[in-house]
C-alpha cells in the first residue's frame, strides 16, 4: 500500500492541476445538488421490532390519515390570578387568539379551549390544539411569525401564553462550529509556524465537509434524512479532515527538511503517512457504518452519512493535499527553515515529546496506574447512567415550549405531559364495545393513572384507543411502571374478551429504544471491535498492540459517558456547559459514544504507534522505538487531538439539548482519550510489554497480507539512505537512547 500511495502522491503533485479541478467540480456539483433539492427533511423516530412502533403501525393501518407526522402546536393560556379563563374578557381574547391561528394558509385546523373542553378544573389554565397542513421543516417563517404574533396579543390582552408542539422544531441553528474552526485555525498556525501550513488543512477540511454536507441536503428528501444527519457529518467531518491533513503535511514538512526535493517529498508523506490515515479512517468508517446492526433507521442513516462523509475526508488527504503542497512550494515550512535550509530544522534540545517517552519510560508503573485510576474515577458516575428520549420538559426553562410543558404540568398534573396512548386490537373480540369497556375499566384501577379518556373507535369498529393520563412526570420511574403494568394485563385482557392491547407514546417508546439499544450494544461492541482488532493486527503485526488499543478505548469511553453524566444529569459544572436542566441521558448516546468515540480513539492510536513500529522494524530496541515515535508523533498528535476536541466543544453552543450532549460527549472522550489512554497508558504498556509487544505467531504472520502501512516496502523499493528510519525532522534530531 505505502508505494501505490507513494505513487499517488507524485501523481497528484505533478499533476495538480487536474486534482484540484476535480475536487473543485465536486463540490460545485454537490452545492448545485443541494440547492436544487427539497428543503423538506424527515424527524420521523421509527424503531422497528418495538411494540410501540407496532402500535403505531396499527393505528396507520386502522385510522388511516390520523398518523401523519404533520406539524401541530399546543397553545397554553393561564388567566390573571384570581381569574378565570372563563371570565367573559379572557375567553374573548382567547378566542380572538385561536382565531387568528386559524387564518394562518399552513393551518388544518385550531380548537380553543373551550369547544375541545382543555380547561382545567380550576378554570384557570386551559390549551388550544392546531394541526397543520405539512410537516414542521416545512413550515415557513410567516408561518410561525403569525403564531408568535398570536401568542403576544393573548399576553397584551394579560393572559400568560405559552407555545409547544413540533410547531417549534426547526433546523439546528448554525454557527456554534465556527468557535472550532477558529481554535483549530490558532493550533495549527502554533504547530506549523507558518500561515499557508496552517491553511491547509482546514482549507480541505472544509472542501470536504461541503462536499459531504450538500450531498446529504441533496440526498435528504430522497433517503428521508433527517435535520441532525448534516450536523453530525460537519462535526465528524471537520475533525477528521483537518486530522488527517495535519498529518500528512507534517510528514511533508519533515522530509523537506531531510533536503528531498517537493515531488519525493510529497510522494514519501502519501506514501508513510497516508498509509496511516487509510487505515485510520476505515476504522471509523467501520465503528460508524455499524451502528446499522441497530436496526433503528435514523441511527443508521445519521451514521452512514457521517462514514460517508469520513471517506471523502481521506481521499481529500491522499489527492488533494499533495496537489495543494505542489502550488505551496516551501512556504509551508516556517521562515527560519526556508532561509537557513535543513540544517536550521535541527536542535540540539530534545523536543517535550522526547522528554516526556522518557519519563514514560522511568516510571511506567507509575503513569499506567494513574491513568487507570483516574479513569476509573471519573467512570464512576455511569453506573446511575438513566436514558430517556428528550422532550419539552428537558428544554431551557427562557424557552416559551418548556414554559408551555411547567403550565400544563401545573393545570393538569404531571403525567399530562406524557400520556400513554393504548390501541387496543378488537379484531378477534365477540362484542369489541364491551371488550373496549373492560379494558377501560380496567386501566382506571391501576396505581398511578390519574384518568383514562373514553375509547375512540375507528370506522370500522375493530379498533380503539385509550389515552392512560399517569399522575407522575414522564421521565419518572413510576410511569414507567405503570407502562410495564399495563403491558402485563394484556394476556388476562385478551384471553376474558379477545382484545390486544399495544402501548405506545413517549415513556412507552423511551422503555422500548433504551432495551433495543441495550441489546444491541454486546453484539454491536463484538462487531466493530471485532473488526478493527481484525484490522490492527494486519496494520501493526502484533497481537498485544491492538488488544491494548481496544482496552484502552473502553476504558475512556466509559470515562466520557461518566462525565456526561455528571453534566447532564446531575447537574456538576452544568452551568459551565450551558446545562440549565438536568434529566435523562439521551437513550442513543452510549452506542452512539461507543461507535463514533472507538472510530475517533483509533485515529491517534494508528499515527502514533505506527511510527514506533516504523522505528522498531529499522531496528531499534522497543524502548527507543517509543521514544523515536514520541519525537516525530507526539507533537502532531496533540495539536490533532486540540483540534478534534475544539471542533467537538464548538457544538456545546448548540440550543439543541442532542447536539450539545453529542459535542460534549465527545470532546470529552477524545480528550481522555489522547492525552490519557496514547499519551500515557499507551507507552506505559508497551515499555512493560518490550519485544512482546510486538510479538506475532509464525504461522499468522504468513497467513496475514502485509499492507506496509510502516513504509518498509517503499523503502526497498526506493533504495535511498535518507530513506532509513530515524532521520532528522523539524522538532528534533535523533539521540540514542539507553532503555
Amino acid at each position: 500500500m505505502a508505494t501505490f500511495l507513494y505513487r499517488l502522491g507524485r501523481l497528484s503533485f505533478r499533476r495538480r492541476w487536474y486534482f484540484a479541478l476535480i475536487w473543485v467540480l465536486l463540490l460545485v456539483l454537490a452545492g448545485a445538488g443541494a440547492a436544487t433539492a427539497s428543503k423538506s427533511t424527515n424527524n420521523d423516530f421509527s424503531i422497528p421490532g418495538t411494540e410501540a412502533q407496532q402500535a403505531f403501525d396499527l393505528l396507520e393501518k386502522r385510522f388511516p390519515g390520523n398518523t401523519e407526522q404533520n406539524a401541530s402546536a399546543r397553545v397554553v393560556f393561564k388567566a390573571p390570578a384570581g381569574q378565570k379563563l372563563t371570565d367573559p374578557k379572557n375567553k374573548a381574547a382567547v378566542e380572538k387568539v385561536v382565531a387568528e391561528i386559524k387564518r394562518g394558509p399552513q393551518v388544518a385546523m385550531a380548537v380553543d379551549p373551550f369547544l375541545g373542553k382543555a380547561v382545567n378544573k380550576d378554570q384557570n389554565i386551559g390549551y388550544a390544539s392546531a394541526a397543520y397542513k405539512v410537516k414542521s421543516m416545512d413550515l415557513t417563517e410567516d408561518t410561525r411569525t403569525e403564531l408568535k404574533d398570536a401568542a403576544q396579543h393573548g399576553r397584551d390582552a394579560g393572559l400568560t401564553v405559552e407555545v409547544g408542539g413540533s410547531v417549534l422544531q426547526q433546523m439546528p441553528e448554525g454557527g456554534s462550529e465556527i468557535i472550532g474552526i477558529a481554535v483549530s485555525a490558532l493550533v495549527l498556525v502554533i504547530t506549523f509556524g507558518s500561515l499557508v501550513a496552517a491553511g491547509l488543512p482546514l482549507l480541505t477540511a472544509l472542501i470536504g465537509v461541503g462536499i459531504g454536507v450538500s450531498s446529504i441536503a441533496a440526498l435528504a428528501p430522497v433517503l428521508d434524512l433527517s435535520a441532525n444527519t448534516s450536523t453530525l457529518a460537519m462535526m465528524i467531518g471537520l475533525a477528521v479532515g483537518i486530522d488527517y491533513a495535519l498529518f500528512i503535511v507534517s510528514r511533508y514538512r519533515a522530509e523537506l527538511a531531510e533536503g528531498r526535493e517537493r515531488e519525493e517529498a510529497a510522494g514519501r508523506a502519501v506514501g508513510t503517512a497516508g498509509s496511516a490515515v487509510v487505515f485510520a479512517g476505515l476504522t471509523v468508517v467501520i465503528a460508524l457504518a455499524g451502528l446499522a446492526v441497530v436496526n433503528i433507521p435514523m441511527l443508521t442513516k445519521m451514521g452512514m452519512a457521517a462514514a460517508g462523509t469520513v471517506t471523502i475526508a481521506v481521499l481529500i488527504a491522499l489527492s488533494l493535499i499533495p496537489a495543494l503542497l505542489g502550488f505551496a512550494g516551501k512556504q509551508v515550512l516556517p521562515r527560519k527553515i526556508r532561509k537557513g535550509g535543513p540544517a536550521a530544522a535541527a536542535g540540539d534540545k530534545p523536543n517535550m515529546g522526547t522528554r516526556w517517552a522518557r519519563v514514560v519510560l522511568r516510571r511506567p508503573v507509575l503513569v499506567l496506574a494513574a491513568g487507570v485510576i483516574g479513569l476509573g474515577a471519573i467512570a464512576v458516575p455511569a453506573a446511575s447512567l438513566e436514558l430517556g428520549l428528550p422532550d419539552d420538559g428537558a428544554a431551557s426553562k427562557s424557552t416559551t415550549q418548556r414554559k408551555a410543558y411547567d403550565l400544563l404540568s401545573e393545570g393538569f398534573g404531571p403525567g399530562f405531559n406524557g400520556p400513554l396512548l393504548n390501541v387496543v386490537d378488537l379484531k378477534d373480540a365477540k362484542d369489541p364495545k364491551a371488550a373496549a369497556q373492560k379494558t377501560h375499566d380496567t386501566m382506571a384501577k391501576l396505581d398511578d393513572v390519574a384518568m383514562v379518556t373514553p375509547a375512540q373507535f375507528n370506522k370500522a369498529g375493530d379498533t380503539a384507543t385509550l389515552l392512560v393520563i399517569p399522575k407522575s412526570k414522564p421521565t419518572s420511574k413510576q410511569t414507567e411502571g405503570l407502562v410495564h403494568t399495563i403491558r402485563g394485563e394484556r394476556d388476562a385482557l385478551a384471553t376474558d374478551t379477545g382484545a390486544k392491547i399495544l402501548v405506545t407514546g413517549g415513556t412507552a417508546m423511551n422503555i422500548d429504544v433504551s432495551q433495543k439499544l441495550n441489546d444491541a450494544l454486546l453484539p454491536y461492541l463484538a462487531l466493530v471491535v471485532g473488526l478493527a482488532f481484525l484490522l490492527l493486527i494486519v496494520v501493526f503485526r502484533s497481537v498485544l498492540v491492538p488488544l491494548k488499543a481496544a482496552l484502552g478505548f473502553l476504558l475512556s469511553v466509559v470515562a466520557a459517558l461518566g462525565a456526561v453524566v455528571a453534566v447532564f444529569q446531575w447537574g456538576w459544572l452544568g452551568s459551565l456547559f450551558g446545562v440549565e436542566e438536568t434529566g435523562p441521558i439521551m437513550s442513543m448516546m452510549p452506542i452512539f459514544m461507543v461507535g463514533v468515540v472507538f472510530g475517533l480513539a483509533m485515529d491517534y492510536e494508528v499515527f502514533l504507534v505506527t511510527r514506533m513500529r516504523e522505528a522498531y522494524v529499522h531496528g531499534e530496541r522497543p524502548g527507543e522505538a517509543i521514544v523515536t515515535g514520541f519525537r516525530h508523533g507526539a507533537r502532531v498528535v496533540t495539536a490533532a487531538a486540540i483540534i478534534m476536541i475544539s471542533v467537538f466543544a464548538g457544538f456545546i453552543g448548540s440550543s439543541e439539548q442532542m447536539i450539545k450532549m453529542i459535542g460534549f460527549g465527545l470532546a470529552i472522550a477524545v480528550f481522555f482519550d489522547a492525552f490519557v489512554v496514547r499519551m500515557a497508558i499507551v507507552p506505559a504498556v508497551l515499555a512493560l510489554l518490550g519485544k512482546t509487544a510486538w510479538w506475532l505467531p509464525g504461522w499468522l504472520d504468513k497467513a496475514l497480507p502485509n499492507v506496509d502501512v510502516e513504509g518498509e516496502g517503499l523503502q526497498k523499493t526506493l533504495a535511498t539512505p535518507s530513506g532509513e528510519a530515524g532521520s532528522p525532522d523539524p522538532d528534533g534530531e535523533r539521540e540514542p537512547v539507553r532503555v
